[in-house]
């Protein structure tokens, strides 16, 4: 009896067990390559704008332009001094806590006059820092010519540089500099997104596969035909008759379909510094590879040769002495790289035998010239 009810009572926890197991929520599946639109599309007309200016920085510690090198810094202290009143074009200047400078900032879209925006300083003359500067009110022009902005403030140099009679050192780069928030918005891009009939989204990497299925994801979420894949680059979305939440509304909706994006097999390698970047859709298709590395080794033992003591003929020389070794790395074999093996396998196994970047890329470039490589070589 005191069996039955122990099997009794392990039927039942392993019953409790079952129905807590389906009970309990279940963890939802990880998608892998799947990616929202936003992240791989550009929306036309809402892009950056860059703005450049030219200006002085103030209050330098001995570190700014020498005017005898910069000349064009000596121009515009005359010209600034002129606008304040002050005339010293006929005085020679020797001040070194002024300096030249460029100034770059970028505008975003719908940015609003009045708001504030980052801007970057470098040093245009032979100035040493730019630690401890005053940026003076500096116009930032578009490609246009028109002023959109102004700059001005204290800036922040992430550098130093100290020198002493025995050396000197240098951390960063300290004639470059930052202001946040240091320009203000003085005009706006007009681009009025709401009267827009259509809009087109840009891929970043253009592809038709991708498109394609970007206009079909935004057609089921819209149960309309509302897209359409015009090329590679670019898809074009209508807004549908009577939608009337609004062309800003449909675009958010858009932005957060996912869909997975397609490329085309590519190997990237730069020779300069040996990187070798793969794709994962790279295959390779059976070919017999051997690789070996020939190897020639020159030294070179002088010996001197003198006459006998006491001699009264002959003199010393230096008698040259070369040995040559050439290895032509004999123990090498050749190698049956199997169809569909892919890249990163074959990257792998060379780099298991100690074949180095250099000697890598000889070998993917040797396999794409048998035609073996199904991808796309792209040197840097």
């Amino acid at each position: 009896m005191k069996r039955i009810f122990k099997l009794i009572a392990l039927f039942a926890l392993v019953a409790c067990l079952a129905v807590t197991a389906e009970a309990a929520p279940k963890k939802p599946a990880a998608v892998t390559g799947v990616t929202r639109i936003k992240d791989i599309v550009d929306i036309e007309g809402v892009r950056d704008n860059l703005l450049v200016g030219y200006g002085l920085v103030v209050g330098l510690n001995g570190t700014g332009d020498s005017l005898n090198n910069s000349p064009f810094t000596q121009q515009s202290i005359i010209g600034m001094l002129d606008r304040l009143g002050v005339n010293v074009r006929d005085d020679k200047l020797n001040t070194k806590n002024i300096a030249a400078v460029m100034v770059t900032a970028t505008l975003p879209p719908f940015s609003n006059q009045g708001s504030r925006i980052d801007v970057s300083i470098s040093a245009l003359g032979d100035s040493k820092s730019l630690k401890g500067g005053t940026l003076v009110v500096t116009p930032l022009l578009g490609a246009d010519g028109q002023v959109y902005a102004v700059a001005q403030g204290a800036i922040a140099t992430s550098g130093f540089t100290a020198s002493g009679d025995g050396g000197s050192i240098t951390q960063n780069i300290p004639t470059a500099a930052r202001i946040s928030s240091g320009a203000i918005i003085e005009r706006e891009i007009p681009y009025n997104m709401e009267q827009l009939a259509t809009v087109r989204l840009a891929l970043r990497n253009p592809d038709f596969t991708t498109a394609r299925r970007i206009a079909a994801a935004i057609n089921e979420h819209m149960q309309m035909p509302a897209a359409r894949a015009q090329n590679p680059a670019s898809v074009e979305v209508r807004m549908p008759d009577g939608y009337q939440a609004g062309i800003v509304n449909m675009l958010t909706d858009i932005e957060q379909l996912r869909i997975t994006p397609d490329q085309i097999a590519r190997v990237v390698i730069d020779e300069r510094s040996g990187v070798i970047v793969m794709g994962s859709d790279v295959r390779i298709s059976t070919v017999a590879l051997a690789q070996g590395n020939l190897t020639v080794r020159i030294t070179e033992t002088p010996q001197v040769s003198q006459p006998q003591p006491f001699s009264e003929l002959g003199e010393t020389v230096v008698v040259p002495r070369s040995e040559i070794q050439i290895d032509q790395d004999g123990d090498s074999r050749m190698t049956i790289v199997s169809e569909g093996v892919s890249l990163q396998d074959l990257v792998g196994g060379l780099n298991a035998l100690g074949v180095g970047p250099r000697d890598v890329i000889t070998i993917l470039q040797s396999i794409k010239a048998a035609g073996a490589l199904q991808a796309e070589i792209e040197v840097m």
